[in-house]
């Protein structure tokens, strides 16, 4: 988080949390929503000042299952439309990294829901992988009998109760690939897709 945004929080601490205002797409996108709906569900505005969006990156924090933006001494929260985070490959390296820019060093479970959609549990916290990225990072995943995941996956797309095995990341060790429902993901990953204020004093 900025030093800057730091001082800001320390020095107006009582400063009401936002709600409404921002989402994160499923393809981790920031997005502006100028008349307050991102919690009906409206689709905003795309954010593409490069600054701005660096600065958002920046400053994407969590607090229980809450998704926020420290924008100064102000919590803007953030309707979560995929996952927090959104998985491509690394700038450097042959590992995967957030839309945020940090690097995820450890996978500990891998999701498939109904629509092909692949979610993960990380060191860095809950993520689905990138739509343009997946035929890339399915590749790279195998079984422990060196099947590629790419047949796993279409085999139980096509077969909903056929038994998923563990899928393991280039030469790492294979972890739990299992079925969850797009409903259930954020229960499941312990995520809140869409803040509400705690009460009516938490602010708009």
């Amino acid at each position: 988080m900025d030093e800057d945004v730091i001082k800001a929080m320390a020095r107006w601490p009582d400063v009401p949390a936002a709600y409404g205002w921002l989402s994160l797409d499923a393809r981790g996108r920031w997005r502006l929503h100028p008349a307050g709906d991102a919690a009906a569900g409206g689709p905003g505005e795309a954010i593409d000042h490069p600054g701005v969006q660096a600065f958002m990156n920046r400053n994407y924090a969590c607090e229980s299952r809450d998704w926020y933006v420290q924008n100064g001494p102000q919590r803007v929260y953030v309707r979560l439309d995929a996952a927090p985070y959104l998985l491509c490959r690394a700038d450097a390296g042959p590992g995967l990294q957030t839309h945020t820019g940090l690097v995820v060093s450890r996978v500990t479970h891998w999701w498939l829901d109904e629509d092909g959609r692949l979610y993960a549990t990380t060191d860095r916290g809950p993520a689905m992988v990138h739509d343009r990225e997946l035929p890339l990072l399915l590749e790279r995943l195998r079984t422990a009998t060196g099947e590629p995941a790419l047949q796993v996956l279409e085999r139980g797309l096509a077969d909903a109760w056929s038994p998923l095995p563990d899928i393991a990341l280039d030469d790492g060790l294979p972890v739990t690939l299992a079925r969850l429902a797009r409903a259930d993901v954020p229960a499941r990953l312990s995520f809140q897709a869409n803040p509400t204020p705690r009460d009516p004093r938490a602010g708009r």
